[in-house]
């Protein structure tokens, strides 16, 4: 019960994290940080992450160790079991919330192939801890089960241990994925395509040479390209033709922030 309570606490902090990054990831460029402050939210949820390990796991594990050489008993097991299963109740409403606006959203398929492509990591961060949350439920009623039923102390410890585990073991793995958002993933989404087909047909002869694109944030996107001219000879016209591309490119898609574009022959 101490584990999870623990562990609930660390959630609710977690979430204020989570909305202090969201919050800043909106702030406007500066001349200090031209591309904005969108990383804000990898940041904190790579915080929420240190969290989780630290407070959350390693405290559960030093908790069951703890237990195993103590004698005492469990205490009003009626109470504990029904703290938990109103907190099941309650951790199942916020997960499947969490699962309806992951499949509102998710291009990707299967929830894993989500977890591993993913670029919202306010998202990602939420559905880890709610499944981690509902796991570590399920592991703590039945370790108080066990212990109420055998009258033996050590379930309790294992049960606690269990948990602590679980939750070393998810903030490595979110952990994994949110620093592959820090130090520069490509986002999820196929810009290049639709880049490529406007550019042919707005350009006669012309096609995308090289193309780069960079996920600064939840919601924001840089993209940088050369655009062959073509069959175009004349510099303002193909200005014009690039400044059309532009365009359709950020109507098309509102989460790109930034677009360079270069006119070249080779790549």
């Amino acid at each position: 019960m101490l584990s999870e309570a623990i562990h609930s606490l660390v959630d609710t902090t977690n979430q204020l994290l989570l909305l202090l990054g969201t919050k800043r990831a909106k702030l406007p460029p500066t001349e200090k940080h031209p591309l904005g402050y969108g990383a804000e939210s990898f940041f904190w949820s790579f915080m929420v992450a240190i969290l989780l390990f630290s407070l959350g796991g390693m405290f559960a594990i030093y908790e069951g160790v703890h237990k195993f050489h103590s004698e005492d008993s469990i205490h009003a097991p009626w109470l504990s079991l029904g703290i938990l299963m109103f907190s099941l109740v309650l951790e199942s409403f916020s997960f499947k919330a969490c699962l309806n606006e992951i499949n509102s959203t998710n291009p990707h398929g299967s929830l894993w192939q989500w977890f591993k492509k993913t670029t919202s990591a306010e998202l990602l961060v939420v559905f880890t801890e709610d499944l981690a949350a509902l796991l570590g439920l399920v592991i703590a009623t039945i370790a108080l089960l066990l212990t109420w039923i055998t009258g033996d102390s050590m379930w309790d410890a294992v049960g606690s241990i269990l948990v602590g585990v679980l939750l070393v073991g998810v903030a490595i793995l979110l952990s994994i994925e949110i620093r592959s958002l820090m130090i520069g993933e490509a986002p999820s989404r196929d810009f290049r395509t639709f880049i490529d087909q406007k550019t042919k047909a707005t350009i006669p002869g012309g096609h995308v040479l090289r193309f780069l694109a960079v996920q600064l944030g939840g919601n924001r996107v840089l993209i940088s390209y050369k655009i062959h001219p073509g069959q175009i000879t004349d510099v303002a016209t193909l200005i014009d033709r690039i400044n059309q591309i532009e365009e359709a490119t950020r109507a098309e898609f509102p989460e790109i922030a930034w677009q360079f574009v270069e006119p070249d022959f080779t790549a």
